[in-house]
């Protein structure tokens, strides 16, 4: 893959970062890393990723009644009646902290998409939920861009 990476324009290399963002399963503390070994520019990698992230939670909170419609169905037709891990997880969370804990926790624990979903079903408003994972992601691409650069040139990575 590194042989891709060094062939294609930096252009498409922040496109496909971008992308990577904004996938569900995907966060910063995976994407910023990621480009920060392919050579980009750390603040271009931190501001793509934070996008792309920020744009999922974006339409995670306006398309929430939708997507929590979906997710009841397929858990209902897979049979899952019980909480997941993660989502026992982010209850315990929930419940000490609050909505700014769990933004704050959510990109190294459970990701900050699932935890947004599970803010939202816990009954937590959408500008709330918005804000808070907002801060939390700013937060986090701040200290993975900079763990990143100098971790990686501590370890010759770079």
């Amino acid at each position: 893959m590194l042989e891709w990476v060094e062939e294609v324009h930096v252009i498409w290399q922040y496109v496909v970062l971008f992308f990577l963002g904004l996938a569900p399963w995907l966060d910063v503390s995976l994407i910023v890393p990621l480009g920060v070994v392919w050579g980009l520019s750390p603040l271009g990698v931190g501001l793509t990723a934070f996008v792309g992230n920020f744009l999922l939670i974006l339409l995670l909170g306006l398309f929430f009644k939708q997507i929590s419609k979906w997710r009841s169905e397929r858990k209902l037709k897979k049979g899952i009646t019980s909480p997941t891990k993660k989502e026992t997880r982010s209850r315990v969370i929930w419940e000490k902290y609050g909505i700014p804990g769990l933004a704050l926790i959510a990109p190294v624990f459970v990701g900050t998409d699932i935890a947004a979903i599970l803010a939202l079903t816990f009954g937590t408003s959408k500008m709330r939920v918005v804000g808070w994972m907002t801060i939390s992601l700013g937060v986090w691409t701040i200290v993975f861009a900079v763990g990143s650069v100098y971790g990686f040139s501590f370890l010759s990575v770079i």
